[in-house]
């Protein structure tokens, strides 16, 4: 048996169970919040998810994208689903961001069963979680009972990890929300499902130096792929899989790329060269655990919980919209 098949199987029902130890977390939030208002809720979200994913296994990472672009800005109250010339969602950051529809999707099929109840706040934080478990990922409780925001500033997109960050610099927008060096890690370990464009990371394959030559830390046997997907002149907005061994397959195999210099974007390659973020991809790829990924599989939902439950809206703040893209 594979060993992404046998994380899946082994370690998603474990995470289950320590995950529902309390119902209750922090900044008010609940597992099973809607389950006398809107039972349904989360079977809903998940079945409009399937749905999505049996049409196009690429929705799932660009569903995972577009709940930490949403907390990383003002907090998870869904402020980048709403459309404007000057919104979130118009920012150069969030350039590339897909499923609004998949959320506008469960958002129609929830007001018809539960109008005013079910947030889009909380329908994107779910959506997360059911795009994880169907790429062979780990499966969790969510807290729910965030609302909505009423305000969405394209300014405020800044506070997004880039491409090109140094971890330095990683590691304080991280910071700024609550999240230490150990959640970084093992949140940007969700690229394992993930792809960019060539536009994000060329730079690296051919001048990098301003002298000709390549990132040094890009290995020498996968430079020629990334410069043959990648070509001069080529397609600046070509896919390319940020996990080039399990591309679609939630496991562990995007750390062993970072330990073994083949990560795709700059950001990701430069965690090894820090010794604290090397010692956490080191631990998720480097031992017998962490090639089964049980020990990813277990940290991995943690860490979306806390990050899921960065700068809420709850009780009587904010509002539950009746359509995700635009206020009350």
């Amino acid at each position: 048996m594979a060993t992404s098949e046998m994380a899946a199987l082994l370690f998603p029902f474990t995470a289950l169970l320590l995950l529902r130890g309390s119902s209750v977390h922090s900044q008010g939030l609940q597992i099973g919040f809607y389950d006398s208002y809107c039972p349904d809720a989360e079977d809903i979200v998940r079945s409009t998810v399937e749905q999505y994913y049996d049409k196009d296994a690429t929705i799932a990472p660009a569903l995972l994208r577009l709940h930490f672009h949403d907390c990383f800005v003002q907090g998870c109250d869904a402020s980048v689903l709403i459309s404007g010339a000057s919104s979130e969602r118009s920012a150069p950051q969030n350039f590339g961001l897909r499923g609004f529809e998949v959320i506008d999707d469960a958002k129609s099929q929830l007001e018809a069963v539960c109008p005013g109840v079910v947030s889009c706040a909380d329908i994107l934080a779910l959506a997360a979680r059911d795009a994880v478990d169907l790429t062979g990922g780990p499966s969790w409780s969510v807290p729910l009972g965030r609302r909505d925001g009423r305000i969405s500033l394209a300014s405020g997109a800044k506070a997004l990890p880039s491409p090109a960050d140094p971890v330095s610099v990683q590691r304080q927008k991280f910071a700024d929300q609550g999240l230490s060096d150990h959640d970084l890690v093992t949140l940007v370990g969700a690229h394992t499902i993930g792809q960019t464009d060539c536009q994000f990371f060329s730079y690296r394959l051919f001048n990098f130096t301003a002298t000709g030559n390549a990132d040094p830390t890009i290995s020498q046997a996968f430079l020629p792929q990334l410069r043959a997907l990648c070509p001069p002149g080529g397609d600046p907005g070509r896919r390319v899989a940020l996990d080039k061994d399990s591309p679609g397959a939630f496991d562990v195999g995007f750390f062993k790329n970072v330990r073994d210099g083949n990560a795709v974007l700059e950001s990701d390659q430069r965690l090894w060269s820090d010794a604290a973020t090397q010692g956490a991809v080191q631990k998720y790829a480097g031992n017998v655990r962490g090639l089964l990924g049980l020990r990813f599989a277990y940290e991995f939902p943690k860490a979306m919980v806390r990050m899921s439950s960065v700068a809420v809206k709850t009780g009587g703040q904010g509002e539950v919209r009746r359509r995700c893209s635009r206020i009350n």
